[in-house]
């Protein structure tokens, strides 16, 4: 098997619905996302998928989100912008577009900081 990773970044604001502490007032983040793809397929070159579809298909993704306040954005909405809800649905959003790859998205991790980070699979 083999495991492929590409990251990108955006910046965004975002507000906690529901969380008693600071995270429910305005506050924003530099996100970074990396999304961890796998495939046991190899082309006649020898590689799995092309980096740059790879990086394309995820900054299409975040184009969406970056520079936005996030509890407004369309897409999200009804979704609480936690990280963990943003890994879930941009992992949800490659898989669909990777269908007719020969790569599937395993993972997507989001560092909101430095320090904090989820990663989310779909078991």
């Amino acid at each position: 098997m083999y495991y492929l990773s590409v990251s990108d970044s955006f910046s965004a604001a975002h507000r906690l619905c529901g969380y008693e502490g600071a995270c429910s007032n305005l506050h924003g983040h530099n996100w970074k996302v990396r999304v961890g793809l796998k495939t046991d397929i190899l082309d006649n070159i020898g590689m799995a998928m092309d980096f740059g579809i790879i990086k394309s298909i995820l900054k299409g993704i975040l184009d969406k989100f970056d520079h936005a306040y996030l509890n407004e954005v369309a897409c999200l909405e009804g979704i609480n912008p936690t990280s963990e809800n943003l890994a879930r649905y941009i992992f949800t959003l490659m898989e669909k577009e990777l269908l007719d790859q020969p790569a599937s998205v395993y993972e997507v991790e989001i560092c909101e900081s430095d320090k904090s980070s989820v990663v989310y699979r779909n078991a």
